[in-house]
């Protein structure tokens, strides 16, 4: 590990040292220094983004520590490759093509199995949301997109203008948790169709009061980005492969922004399934593939989330890989 007295090391606590203009990472400092455990370890950021947390993970490993970093965004990726140059040259960092749903295929191509931390740090980046041709925000005008691979088919302009009435309210519902979800999926599919954010904005604001236009809009757009791109699925698909790629003892550390995604990892790492339940074994020990360290989620301070807005919803979750032994046996 490197040396606790390093100025450098104090430094790291600057919210924004590693941001640029593609993101700004969210809790850094607790990434870096939480799943880090090995110094010479391999790690993997399965949400690259810019490279934030990434350059923040091989900041916190010795020279022989490697990090490899997954994105489906070509333009993440290119802007991770250019700015961490150096460290690729070096052999300490690669960075592939794909979702981090199908992390293990991934990480087997690459020879990279098993690693002693995985990062998911969910959620779009804020170049996906400030750029308005990506159509990820309400706020400015752009198409209606919302793809994070630009290779895919289905696009948000899709689900609004095509997807049924029961199926487009179900979205709402599902991934927004939006309580006037018949009344905005209605008044979407009798103003159809619908070209770009304003159009859908414009439709959202006309059935819902002023006083709840901005989280109303920021649900039901937030819903159908989740369904452009399976992320809920991805999610669980990467935590269920999470256990397969983690050494014993390495770690994973999951961001998350809205109680969709942190439902999810919460249950997951505390009871290694879906559905919330606590499983024992025989002598009443709880059988679970992780430990979370610390339990419950870690949150931005009061001086990042003034440096930087977006990390006010962010919710951090540490969990250690348990070995078999203290997995225990299923019950019958």
């Amino acid at each position: 590990m490197p040396d606790s007295n390093d100025p450098d090391r104090s430094s790291s606590r600057d919210p924004l040292r590693y941001a640029t203009d593609f993101h700004a990472p969210v809790l850094s400092h607790d990434v870096r220094t939480r799943l880090v455990t090995a110094a010479g370890g391999r790690y993997v950021d399965a949400t690259l983004g810019g490279g934030g947390h990434a350059r923040a993970l091989l900041d916190e490993l010795g020279p022989e520590g490697q990090v490899l970093g997954i994105d489906r965004d070509p333009e993440a990726l290119a802007t991770a490759r250019d700015r961490l140059a150096d460290e690729r040259e070096a052999g300490r960092f690669r960075a592939v093509r794909g979702t981090f749903g199908d992390l293990r295929a991934l990480l087997e191509a690459e020879d990279f199995i098993p690693i002693d931390g995985l990062l998911l740090d969910l959620g779009v980046s804020s170049e996906q949301i400030d750029v308005a041709e990506r159509g990820f925000s309400f706020q400015e005008e752009g198409p209606l997109d919302m793809r994070m691979d630009p290779r895919q088919g289905l696009r948000a302009q899709h689900i609004v203008n095509d997807w049924s009435e029961h199926d487009l309210r179900a979205v709402l519902q599902d991934f927004g948790e939006e309580r006037r979800a018949g009344s905005v999926a209605h008044a979407i599919v009798e103003a159809r169709p619908l070209d770009t954010t304003r159009d859908l904005a414009e439709v959202i604001r006309s059935v819902v009061p002023p006083p709840d236009e901005v989280k109303t809009l920021a649900r039901v757009f937030q819903a159908l980005r989740i369904a452009v791109n399976a992320e809920l699925r991805q999610l669980e698909e990467a935590l269920e492969q999470s256990v397969e790629v983690v050494r014993p003892g390495g770690r994973i550390a999951v961001i998350s922004y809205h109680s969709l995604e942190d439902r999810r990892a919460k249950r997951f790492l505390r009871y290694g399934n879906f559905e919330g339940e606590p499983r024992r074994d025989l002598y009443g020990n709880l059988v679970a593939p992780w430990r979370e360290v610390p339990r419950g989620p870690i949150e931005a301070s009061e001086a990042e989330v003034e440096a930087n807005p977006r990390a006010r919803s962010a919710r951090l979750r540490v969990a250690e890989r348990r070995n078999d032994e203290e997995m225990g046996q299923p019950m019958p």
